[in-house]
């Protein structure tokens, strides 16, 4: 009876190591391996503009004096974290439909799900302090560079980083504390929370209720206050007399409008689609999942160039020359 005793106790321990050292398998599109090849044309593409066009705005803001102002400087924040955020979902992506090499192991995976969630934070931060700069321009043009100072915005961008961290620093460390022994496919070619924890056989509950509180807390409260800010900025609009000075203000708050858009509805359709759309079908959620990480980076500095004249002019400017 001992030996049997001792042999299943090693037999257990073997299968919990061979559980926690375990690694996961990320998904491309299933079904569709022998034209994963093909798909890769149109991400490398996404991912050669995402990374020269937000360089390119870094570069331009950074070379040009003249752009050293509040909005630019937010613009410059928003292209790091874009940036920051194409380098860091590329590899496993990538990896996937150039390699067909989908394993990943679960150090890799928590490392690459802390980072994009961080990121996406302080995206989430960024475009609350844009919105705030647009509100700041309309309602008060004459305190606007006095309110909005070079060290004020800096530690503005220090407390999005930090409140960022803060809130996803325990995620990784949640995540590590499970057992791993369901399948280990993921749904995305990247890891994030949702997917990750629902891959664990111990209870979630505590890692679900805290994932959507940060969700909540961060991006929820970001976008209500961005809302406000911009009911506060339509009420500023409508006491301006002419209506040319009234399109020309609600003009500088459309390329901001577009990142706002292009970032918060693909978040929350994969958000409530992780969480309550059990019978929803499989290619929307990778769609989804793509719209998601993807689209913000590449169409971000697309969307300020077609709108800023004055950077537009830089850019054309560099590229002639």
């Amino acid at each position: 009876g001992s030996a049997q005793y001792i042999m299943s106790y090693i037999m257990s321990a073997v299968n919990n190591t061979k559980f926690n050292s375990a690694v996961f398998l990320l998904t491309g599109f299933p079904g569709e391996e022998d034209v994963h090849l093909w798909i890769s044309i149109p991400f490398c593409l996404m991912y050669v503009i995402s990374i020269v066009g937000n360089s390119v705005i870094l570069f331009i803001i950074k070379t040009d004096p003249s752009l050293h102002e509040p909005m630019y400087i937010f613009l410059s924040m928003l292209a790091i974290t874009d940036l920051v955020l194409s380098i860091s979902t590329m590899p496993t992506t990538l990896g996937i439909f150039l390699f067909n090499s989908r394993e990943i192991s679960l150090n890799a995976c928590f490392a690459q799900l802390f980072f994009i969630h961080l990121l996406q934070c302080i995206e989430s931060s960024v475009l609350l302090l844009m919105a705030f700069d647009r509100f700041i321009a309309i309602r008060n043009p004459l305190r606007y560079a006095s309110i909005l100072t070079l060290p004020r915005i800096g530690k503005m961008g220090l407390v999005c980083v930090l409140r960022g961290v803060a809130v996803n620093l325990p995620l990784p460390f949640l995540l590590q504390e499970f057992q791993y022994c369901q399948s280990n496919v993921l749904s995305h070619c990247y890891c994030i929370n949702q997917d990750v924890m629902k891959m664990a056989c111990s209870d979630i509950r505590v890692n679900s209720i805290y994932g959507l509180s940060i969700a909540l807390l961060t991006v929820g409260l970001d976008s209500l206050l961005i809302f406000l800010s911009y009911v506060m900025i339509l009420k500023t609009v409508l006491s301006i007399t002419t209506q040319v000075e009234c399109l020309r203000a609600l003009n500088t708050c459309i390329s901001h409008l577009c990142a706002v858009l292009l970032f918060y509805m693909p978040m929350i359709g994969l958000s409530m689609i992780h969480r309550f759309g059990e019978g929803s079908s499989h290619l929307l959620q990778i769609l989804l999942g793509y719209v998601y990480l993807l689209i913000p980076p590449l169409m971000n500095p697309i969307v300020y160039s077609v709108k800023s004249k004055h950077l537009r002019e830089r850019i054309i400017r560099v590229f002639i020359k």
